[in-house]
């Protein structure tokens, strides 16, 4: 964990070693990640990371488990059609004891089977309720072969769930932070408690020599940002470059708000991605807290299907009952200085439907997340958006 950043003390090894001592965390893998963060991870923000090292170190150490589920032919699992439970089957089916447990009673079904099996509550195979194979309902088994049905995996360190942008990222943020400082406007803000040296000499002098001490307000950054970061999905491939735009922005504005969603504008947005569908903030409430006196930056790539800007009932999360391009334009509305940084190419933005739409939306205001865009960028925040054409899906 030290040699990938993160800060653990020796004081909390130490309390993770007298846990285990206590036989906590110690009989299942499950239990073991969600011990060792409490014990050793005390910043939230450092969730992902935990993640990341914690799936790095166990892949190794799982390998051998790799050997044996190779030695399971082919044939046992081939689907055939799903065994149908009901609500109460369903509720019948418990978790196995742990990973450990679940992975001895693998090796000992595979001692013991000798042929196909489909359906049942036992055996590698299709279907039924057997915490082993593919297709069937078990809601902590080992899945081989396939494709998940039920989304529950038993590593869950694997999920992700805590990746929302990193605002420490500062490798390379210099030359986006040079661009940025455009876009600043200082203004005189706060208490007097700065030295006015050239007022304080010019009205000593006027004051026949009598000393006569100016004070002034320390100069500050005025602009106010509000930065909306599209998360999740084809935005994965760009999370390093907009990490570093997250960085540079928070280091260059006093006045920063940000919020992320996914693929389009609809009626709510949110500030944790772990807590996305429970702490959300309404778009009809940002509007109304926040005044037009902000910048609005969105990132994002926009590729998405066009429906999801076009058409009720677009968004790929939840029923969303005005399109897309309704909540966008009441947006704009209310943050008239806006713009759009795109990290696509804009080789590739002509090829894209979405991306043409959203272009049009914003009236031409979007640029390349690259240096030389985010130049063009503030030249564009510059001066406010007209009202918004609506876009319609056979644009």
């Amino acid at each position: 964990m030290r040699a990938e950043g993160l800060p653990v003390s020796t004081g909390e090894y130490l309390s993770l070693l007298d846990g285990m001592s206590k036989q906590l965390g110690v009989y299942d893998l499950n239990h073991f990640y969600n011990f060792s963060r409490l014990c050793l991870i005390k910043d939230e923000s450092l969730y992902d990371q935990f993640d990341q090292v914690f799936q790095h170190y166990w892949a190794g150490k799982e390998k051998l488990f790799d050997d044996t589920l190779k030695q399971i032919p082919d044939e046992w699992l081939k689907l055939k059609d799903p065994s149908s439970l009901t609500d109460e089957q369903k509720a019948m089916v418990e978790a196995m004891g742990g990973w450990d447990k679940l992975m001895k009673t693998l090796e000992e079904r595979m001692k013991e089977q000798t042929d196909r099996h489909q359906g049942g509550s036992k055996w590698i195979g299709t279907g039924g309720t057997s915490p082993f194979g593919h297709g069937g309902y078990n809601p902590e088994g080992v899945r081989i072969g396939g494709e998940s049905k039920h989304r529950r995996a038993v590593k869950v360190w694997e999920q992700r769930r805590f990746k929302d942008l990193d605002g420490n990222q500062e490798l390379g943020t210099r030359n986006f932070k040079m661009a940025l400082r455009k876009l600043r406007r200082l203004a005189r803000d706060g208490k007097p408690d700065t030295l006015d040296m050239d007022n304080t000499i010019r009205s000593t002098a006027k004051n026949a020599g009598m000393l006569d001490i100016k004070m002034r307000a320390e100069r500050r950054n005025s602009v106010k940002v509000l930065l909306l970061l599209d998360i999740g999905g084809s935005m994965d491939y760009h999370s390093a470059i907009c990490e570093t735009l997250f960085s540079a922005v928070k280091a260059e504005f006093k006045h920063l708000e940000h919020l992320y969603f996914h693929n389009f504008i609809y009626e709510k947005l949110w500030r944790n991605n772990s807590r996305r569908h429970t702490d959300t903030i309404s778009l009809n409430e940002l509007m109304r807290t926040y005044n037009s006196s902000y910048k609005l930056i969105l990132v994002g790539d926009a590729t998405m299907s066009p429906y999801e800007i076009a058409m009720p009932g677009g968004s790929v999360e939840h029923w969303n009952e005005e399109a897309g391009s309704v909540w966008f334009n009441r947006l704009l509305t209310a943050f008239p200085n806006c713009v759009w940084l795109n990290p696509e190419s804009p080789d590739y933005w002509h090829r894209t439907q979405s991306i043409q739409m959203t272009h049009q939306l914003m009236q031409g205001r979007m640029h390349s997340l690259s240096v030389d865009g985010i130049q063009q960028a503030i030249d564009t925040l510059k001066t406010p958006i007209s009202k918004n054409p609506s876009v319609h899906g056979d644009d």
